[in-house]
This record gives C-alpha cells, sequence and structure tokens, in this order.
C-alpha cells in the first residue's frame, strides 16, 4: 500500500508531456499578485537611492533562477522537490526540512489568502458595504473558498488556468500599473542619497531574495516533474526565471515609484485600500479585479505544492483529510491576523525572516547534492521509495542543522544581507565534506541504483 502511493507521486516517462513554455505560464501567473508593490515601497524603506532600489528590484527576482536549475532536478526525475530532498537527508531525515517547507508553503498560503480577504474586502467597500468583522468573515470564506476549489485541478487544467490568468489579469495589472505610474513624484525619487550597500542594499536584495525566488524553490520540481528528459535544460531555467522576473520586475519597481507618494505604505494594515486610494475613482474597482487575479493562481499553486509536500512525509493521509488540514490552517491564520493582530506586514517580514534561514540551508544542500551528484548519475528509484534504503543521511542533516544554527546565533549579531549567506556556504561545505567519498566515487564513474 505504501509502495503503490509512493509510485504515483513519481511519474512515469509517458507522464511527462509538458514544454518548457508551460513553466512560463505557471511562474508568471503565480508572481502578479499585488502586493509586490508593497515590496518596492519596503525597499525603499530602506534609504537607498532611485537606481539602488531598481537595482534591488532587478537582481532580486532574478533569484528566480535558483527555481530555474532546481527545476531540472524534477525534468529528470519526475518526482516532487521534497519526494528529491530524500536522497540528500534520507527517508526519515527529509522529514525536517520537508517539515520547515510544508509550514513555510502554509505560511505563504496564509498570507496571499489574507490579501485576497482584504482585496475582497476593498470590493466590498466599493459597491457601498461598510467594514465590520461580519464582513471580513465573508470575505475571507468567499477567498478561501476560491483556493480550495482548485484542489480538483489536474496538471493540465492548473496550466490552463495559469495561462488565462497571465493573459487576462497580467494584462489588467500592466494597466493598472500605467495608471500608478504617473503619481510619482520624480523630484523626491530622484532627490533620495544613496545609502549603504552593506547596511542598506544588501539587507533590502535579501529580503526580495527571500520573498520570491527563495522561497518558491520549495516548489521547484513540483510543475518541472512533467517536463520530458529531451527538454533543453536552458530552456527550462529561461522560461522559469522569465515567467517570474517579467512581473516581478514590474510590479516592484512600481512600488518603489509609488513609495514617494503613498506615505506608510509599507507597514500599512491594508496596503492594497491604501494602493487603490491614487488611482483615479472609476478604475479602483478594475484595480481591485485585478489585483483579486494576480492573488488566486499563487494560491493554486501554493496549495498543490503544500499537498504534495505532506505527501512527502509517507503519511497514508486520505485526500479529504489533506484538504480539511489545509482549510483548518487558511482559517486559523488569516483570521487570526485579520481580527486580532491586525499588524499584516509585521507578520508578514517575521515569517520571511525565520522562513528564509531553514529554506537557505536546505537549498545549498539540495542544489549541491543535485550539481555534484545526481545530474551525473541520476536518481535512484529505491533512495527516493525505499525508508530502509536510506534512512537517515546524517551529512545531510548535520549541514543542514548546523547552517541553520549558525544562522539563529548571528541573526543576534547581523542583518540578513550577511547571515543568509554564511548559512548557504557552512551547509553546503559541510555537506561537500560529508559526501565527498561519494562525489569522488561519481567522478570516477560509480553509481549507487538504477536511475529514474
Amino acid at each position: 500500500m505504501e509502495q503503490s502511493k509512493e509510485k504515483s507521486i513519481i511519474l512515469s516517462q509517458s507522464e511527462k508531456t509538458a514544454k518548457p513554455k508551460d513553466l512560463f505560464f505557471i511562474w508568471f501567473a503565480s508572481n502578479i499578485g499585488i502586493l509586490g508593490i508593497v515590496y518596492g515601497a519596503i525597499i525603499v524603506g530602506y534609504q537607498l537611492s532611485f537606481l539602488q532600489s531598481l537595482l534591488v528590484a532587478i537582481l532580486g527576482p532574478l533569484s528566480f533562477a535558483l527555481v530555474g536549475y532546481a527545476s531540472l532536478a524534477g525534468r529528470d526525475s519526475g518526482a516532487p522537490t521534497f519526494v528529491l530532498s530524500r536522497t540528500a537527508f534520507g527517508f526519515k531525515g527529509n522529514f525536517i526540512p520537508a517539515l520547515v517547507g510544508w509550514f513555510g508553503q502554509i505560511g505563504w498560503l496564509s498570507v496571499n489568502v489574507t490579501t485576497g480577504t482584504l482585496v475582497l474586502l476593498s470590493i466590498f467597500n466599493e459597491l457601498g458595504f461598510s467594514s465590520n468583522r461580519f464582513l471580513i468573515f465573508i470575505s475571507w470564506l468567499l477567498f478561501a473558498t476560491l483556493v480550495l476549489f482548485s484542489v480538483s485541478f489536474s496538471q493540465e487544467t492548473l496550466v490552463k488556468a495559469q495561462a488565462f490568468f497571465t493573459y487576462v489579469f497580467g494584462g489588467l495589472t500592466i494597466f493598472v500599473l500605467a495608471f500608478l505610474i504617473p503619481n510619482t513624484n520624480w523630484d523626491k525619487l530622484f532627490a533620495m542619497e544613496s545609502g549603504s550597500w552593506l547596511t542598506g542594499f544588501l539587507p533590502a536584495l535579501m529580503f526580495v531574495i527571500i520573498g520570491t525566488g527563495l522561497t518558491w524553490t520549495k516548489a521547484s520540481s513540483d510543475y518541472s516533474r512533467y517536463q520530458s528528459k529531451e527538454n533543453s535544460s536552458l530552456s527550462i531555467i529561461f522560461h522559469v526565471t522569465a515567467g517570474a522576473f517579467i512581473p516581478l520586475f514590474l510590479i516592484i519597481s512600481t512600488g518603489i515609484l509609488l513609495a514617494t507618494e503613498v506615505e506608510g505604505l509599507a507597514a500599512a494594515e491594508n496596503p492594497i485600500t491604501l494602493i487603490g486610494s491614487v488611482l483615479p475613482e472609476w478604475m479602483t474597482l478594475i484595480y481591485l479585479v485585478a489585483a483579486l487575479g494576480g492573488l488566486t493562481p499563487m494560491c493554486f499553486i501554493g496549495l498543490k505544492s503544500s499537498r504534495l509536500i505532506l505527501a512527502s512525509f509517507n503519511l497514508q493521509v486520505k485526500d479529504s483529510t489533506a484538504i480539511t488540514i489545509h482549510a483548518f490552517l487558511i482559517t486559523i491564520i488569516p483570521l487570526y491576523v485579520l481580527l486580532i493582530s491586525r499588524d499584516f506586514m509585521g507578520n508578514f517580514q517575521l515569517f520571511l525572516s525565520f522562513l528564509g534561514i531553514g529554506l537557505a540551508a536546505w537549498i545549498s544542500i539540495l542544489l549541491i547534492d543535485y550539481t555534484l551528484i545526481r545530474r551525473r548519475i541520476g536518481y535512484s528509484r529505491d533512495l527516493l521509495e525505499d525508508a530502509k534504503r536510506n534512512p537517515i543521511n546524517k551529512g545531510g542533516v548535520i549541514s543542514w542543522i548546523l547552517g541553520v544554527t549558525t544562522a539563529l546565533v548571528l541573526m543576534n549579531y547581523l542583518d540578513a544581507s550577511n547571515y543568509l549567506p554564511i548559512t548557504i556556504i557552512v551547509s553546503g561545505v559541510i555537506y561537500i565534506i560529508f559526501m565527498y567519498p561519494t562525489i569522488k566515487s561519481v567522478q570516477r564513474g560509480g553509481g549507487n541504483g538504477s536511475s529514474l
């Protein structure tokens, strides 16, 4: 029973019929969320000049190249991201980073459901309804139900939905941005003095990297596993990176421009309403519909990836139970933020800080494992499916623990621009040391089981 369930997770070659352009639509639609405008305002809050801020808006989204490169492992194996992670951490050892990844995905899903609820609430306000706790609850219920409906989507349906959102709501978002840009106070923008590259620019860049490319690495292979082995590596990396970079750069850059005119945007309780306040009255509803459409596809793939991570624990959980678990969590967390905490951006930034630590150590180990070992000899089916074959890879587990511990110690003395890169280096170097005999064996032409 357990074995057959695992086989259903790893795709056969006949099921891998997707093209690289499908990944473009997956990641474009997943990054047209209007929350990116708030990212731009936060960047400016680091006391950077316009050119420094713009450079962050370019380099930050380019971190999706990490997602593109990690996607190659999914193409090679047909397995979801955290099933592939078993090779580096062991079948049971993988529970540690997978749990972090699952909480991270639940966190992001909750952030997006919270934002979607705020957008829907703003739409009701535009239609003449006054905000109150009951209306907040109704807005949450409608948006959460829409998200949970997406569990019925097949991969083919998901790609079509993402393509639809890319064309329709991507176009609407660009239309809205064209109206937001003229609200820029250009004199104030160019008068901003250059900030410190070490204590201003790097922390801002790390914030955007964590919130964009780094956080989505945990879902990279979930969608590339449908790619045929014959599909070009360069084409896959390009379509993933370009698909995310285009909308992120446009939206974050608009946020940088808008921050000169909208005071308090980076810390607003409801940033969606605040952004809409600078638009012509006739366009507010169009903006809110575009914002809602931009958030929806992020939730679609967030929910699917969350369920795939849960499956990597090899628990005998029915689909109905998994849906109930996710429904409960995206009820409790958003309603807490909306009705009790009422500090949306404060909770969001704190969440990103701790998520970035666990993911930085994990992705460093995973990509080194792929680059130095699996890319050369392929993924062994028994390492991915047989709990007895590789229960715990001490090298991966110890490397992750030491990398995370280093970050937790350093975060008391350094900002994220310093301790996150150090975390990546510490975890990666320790893993190479542990796996050195295997790496040398691979270089000499050795293997470790039948390749998928």
